[in-house]
């Protein structure tokens, strides 16, 4: 089992659960945090038994921002390398090959957002507190908040919350579908393990290949993406689809 510092890992039978653990200082995003992540990315990327990946915060934040304290002395160089280093980090939790849930359970803000921004999808608690406060301190978003927020609820929402500041509550923030789910605070692990769960029962070439298909397909023109879905089903007609189909046609569950 993986051991961090900025970081718990988990295991529940083969979902992963990986939580951001600075909760004096609300789960900052700092150097050390991007380091542990990419560590922990490295872990899970190597580890086939492993369907689905939760991503939560210790405490009563999920990540209430990037680490002021780190960052304030850096000079503009130093600050877009910051940026780049969030943003190659938060990619690639974006492009890992299982399922990956942000587990909302209390403010994410800035980078947290951000960060949440990343998975496939997003769970929260009541209590859950969003929003992207950067242009308050004469900042923007860094960690491509600009860019990701605006595909996921449109132009027009995403430049509101950015310029306003306003922080959105988890029923504002489902209205948005800027969250897919919202559960009561004492059971939103528990709902989105049951979730990351049935998932994981899913058959995994599949789960990989519909999200990779998706995501790739949602950067591409129409007819190239076509083109990709078309090649992706063809290559399920292997041992794994084979055995899904007999399965239904057998009346039986299948064994992937």
């Amino acid at each position: 089992m993986k051991t961090f510092n900025t970081l718990i890992f988990k295991q529940e039978e083969s979902v992963a659960i990986l939580s951001i653990n600075r909760p004096q200082a609300l789960n900052a995003l700092n150097s050390q945090v991007f380091d542990e992540l990419n560590e922990a990315l490295d872990y899970i990327e190597q580890a086939n038994y492993l369907k689905v990946l939760i991503i939560t915060g210790e405490g009563k934040a999920f990540v209430a921002g990037a680490d002021i304290a780190e960052m304030k002395n850096k000079n503009t160089h130093e600050a877009a390398d910051f940026s780049e280093r969030g943003q190659q980090t938060f990619l690639r939790l974006e492009n890992l090959k299982i399922p990956v849930i942000a587990a909302l359970n209390g403010f994410a803000l800035g980078g947290g957002l951000e960060l949440a921004l990343a998975a496939d999808f997003r769970f929260a608690s009541e209590k859950a507190k969003m929003g992207q406060p950067e242009v308050n301190l004469g900042l923007i978003p860094g960690f491509a908040g600009t860019q990701r927020l605006s595909r996921l609820i449109g132009l027009a929402d995403a430049l509101y919350l950015l310029t306003t500041t306003e922080t959105i509550d988890a029923n504002e923030a489902l209205r948005l579908k800027l969250v897919q789910k919202v559960f009561p605070h004492e059971v939103l692990m528990t709902e989105t393990l049951k979730i990351a769960q049935l998932l994981a029962q899913k058959a995994p070439n599949a789960l990989q290949k519909v999200k990779f298909t998706t995501r790739k397909g949602y950067e591409m023109p129409f007819a190239q993406a076509q083109k990709l879905e078309s090649e992706v089903f063809g290559s399920c007609f292997d041992a794994e689809g084979k055995e899904g189909m007999n399965a239904f046609l057998e009346k039986r569950k299948p064994k992937f």
